[in-house]
């Protein structure tokens, strides 16, 4: 009960940065929704955009509250209010020293804030200009859309943090999969980082599954 005490005010700034930030149309990069909801048919073959709607006639007041974030590495669940509505949210633990690789967000920017631990968090822009810090509970960092970024425990302990997007569905390209579990073709890889098959080829032997 004295950590969830402790935390409760990093738990309120979080939240009322979501609802300045977020729900506003100006500052979401999806489309403004036709309806007042549309919770997700998760169950749905069909997905475009999103999920299909729930018919209303099935929808309970359970879809628009959510407990997915109550424990930790928890990252099945689906909220299925949010269909639509240009927002999501995510929940993030680290391990001491463990890493969020590189990636991006096409459709969204994200913005979040630490909880527990001590997290490096660092992003860079389409200039190659790196910016980071680290970051302590309450502490809050934005990521703007589209540019590479990374969170690192740098802490002795394990690291907790939320992250919120202006988008339902931001994506997610994680830079060292997209390059080395894909297909890509190792003479594009070994042009573009000047090294010989070798090395291409010990490092997407990492990444296979």
């Amino acid at each position: 009960m004295g950590s969830f005490l402790s935390s409760l005010p990093f738990h309120l700034l979080f939240c009322l940065t979501v609802f300045w930030l977020l729900p506003l149309p100006s500052h979401s990069a999806d489309p403004d929704p036709l309806q007042d909801f549309c919770v997700a048919n998760v169950s749905a073959s069909i997905s475009v955009n999103g999920f299909p709607c729930k018919p209303a006639s099935e929808v309970t007041s359970d879809d628009f509250f959510f407990d997915g974030f109550t424990k930790e590495g928890n990252t099945t669940n689906i909220f299925a209010g949010l269909n639509t509505l240009g927002i999501s949210m995510n929940r993030l633990d680290f391990a001491p020293g463990g890493l969020n690789p590189p990636h991006l967000h096409p459709r969204a920017s994200e913005t979040g804030v630490v909880i527990e631990g001590k997290l490096l968090v660092g992003f860079v822009t389409s200039n190659n200009v790196f910016y980071s810090k680290v970051l302590t509970a309450g502490q809050m960092f934005v990521i703007p859309r589209g540019l590479v970024h990374f969170q690192l425990n740098v802490g002795e302990g394990k690291a907790l943090a939320f992250t919120a997007f202006n988008s339902h569905l931001p994506g997610a390209v994680v830079v060292p999969i997209n390059l080395f579990a894909s297909s890509i073709p190792n003479e594009v890889l070994t042009k573009t980082f000047q090294v010989d098959a070798g090395v291409i080829n010990t490092i997407r032997s990492k990444f296979r599954s």
